[in-house]
C-alpha cells in the first residue's frame, strides 16, 4: 500500500499498474437515497406514525366519532383491574410455549435433513416453506374445514380408527392447542430456511477435524452444530415471540377467541377493546402493554442466551 494505492504483482512480480479506489460520489448517495424515499414514507405514514399516535391515544377516551379528550392514566388503570386483560395475557404466554419447543426442535430437525445430500431435497424445501407464504386468513379457513366436528377430515380417519370425534375448535381445552398446531404448521417452514443458512455457515473443516478425533454424531451436534447456530437460535426465539404475541388472523378467522374466553389472546382484545366496542383509547393502552411486555420479553431472552457480538 502506497500513498492510498494498492499495490499489486503478476505472477512473473512484476508491479502492475495501481489502481484507486473510488469513494462514494455525492450523486451516488443522493440516488440510493432517492430509492430509499417510498419505502420511508410508508415506513413513516403508516407503521411508525400510527405507533407514535396510538401512544397518545392511549392516554385519551375516543369513539372514533367524537373528539380526543385526555384522561391521563385511567386506561392503564382499568386495564389493572380487567379481568379479560388477565386472561389473554396468560393465554398469549401459553400460547407461547406451546409453539416455541416445537418450531425449534422440529424446523431445526427439517432443517438438517434438507442440508443432507439426497434427491429431492430442493423440492422438499419448497413444499416446507409453502405453508409459510400462504396468506393467513386463507390458512385458518383450510383448517377450520380440517377440524370440523363432523364432516373434517382429521375426525373422518380418527372415527376410521375406532377413535371419538374430537372437539378441535369448540372445546376450550383443546382450542389454543388446536391453533398452535395451525402455527406451528404454518411457521416450521420458515424458520427451517433460517436454520438451514446457518448450518451451511458452518465450515466443513470443523466436522473434519471431529471426525479425526473419534468425536460421534451426537457429540458432534451437541458440541459444534448447536453452539455454532446460537445466533440463529436466538433469532428463531424472536421471531416466534414477537408472532406469538401479534398473532391475530388465524384466531380471528378460526375461534374469534372463543369458546368464551379460551383463546382470547392480547392482540384479540386489542382489537375487540378498539374496534367492536369502540374504544380507541382503551384499545391503545393495551398496545402499549404489549410493547412494553415484548421489549422486556425480548431483553430477557437476550441475556439468557448470549450471543457473541461478532457472529
Amino acid at each position: 500500500m502506497l500513498n492510498g494505492q494498492e499495490i499489486k504483482h503478476d505472477v512473473g512480480g512484476n508491479v502492475t499498474k495501481p489502481r484507486r479506489t473510488k469513494p462514494l460520489k455525492e450523486s451516488q448517495g443522493k440516488i440510493a437515497a432517492l430509492f430509499l424515499l417510498p419505502y420511508m414514507l410508508v415506513f413513516f405514514i403508516f407503521r411508525l406514525g400510527p405507533s407514535i399516535a396510538g401512544i397518545y391515544i392511549s392516554f385519551c377516551k375516543w369513539d372514533l366519532a367524537g373528539s380526543l379528550s385526555f384522561i391521563g392514566f385511567d386506561n392503564f388503570i382499568r386495564l389493572a383491574t380487567d379481568t379479560n386483560f388477565y386472561i389473554s395475557l396468560y393465554n398469549t404466554l401459553i400460547f407461547f410455549v406451546l409453539t416455541l419447543p416445537p418450531l425449534i426442535v422440529f424446523s431445526l430437525l427439517l432443517a438438517m435433513l434438507l442440508n443432507q445430500k439426497m434427491r429431492f431435497k430442493s423440492v422438499g424445501r419448497v413444499v416446507a416453506i409453502v405453508p409459510y407464504v400462504l396468506i393467513p386468513a386463507v390458512v385458518g379457513i383450510i383448517w377450520n374445514w380440517m377440524y370440523d366436528n363432523n364432516f373434517g377430515i382429521l375426525n373422518y380417519y380418527i372415527k376410521k380408527m375406532g377413535g371419538d370425534s374430537v372437539q378441535w375448535l369448540t372445546n376450550d381445552k383443546m382450542a389454543l392447542i388446536s391453533v398452535a398446531i395451525v402455527v406451528i404448521w404454518s411457521f416450521i417452514g420458515y424458520n427451517m430456511v433460517l436454520f438451514l443458512a446457518g448450518l451451511q455457515g458452518i465450515p466443513r473443516s470443523l466436522y473434519e477435524a471431529s471426525m479425526i478425533d473419534g468425536a460421534t454424531k451426537v457429540q458432534t451436534f451437541f458440541k459444534i452444530t448447536l453452539p455454532m447456530l446460537r445466533p440463529i437460535t436466538s433469532m428463531v426465539i424472536t421471531l416466534t415471540l414477537i408472532n406469538t404475541v401479534q398473532l391475530f388472523d388465524q384466531i380471528f378467522v378460526m375461534t374469534n377467541g372463543g369458546p368464551g374466553t379460551s383463546t382470547l389472546t392480547m392482540v384479540q382484545y386489542l382489537y375487540t377493546s378498539a374496534f367492536q366496542n369502540y374504544e380507541m383509547g382503551y384499545g391503545s393502552a393495551i398496545e402499549v402493554v404489549i410493547l412494553i411486555i415484548l421489549v422486556c420479553l425480548i431483553k430477557l431472552q437476550n441475556k439468557i442466551i448470549k450471543v457473541d457480538e461478532g457472529a
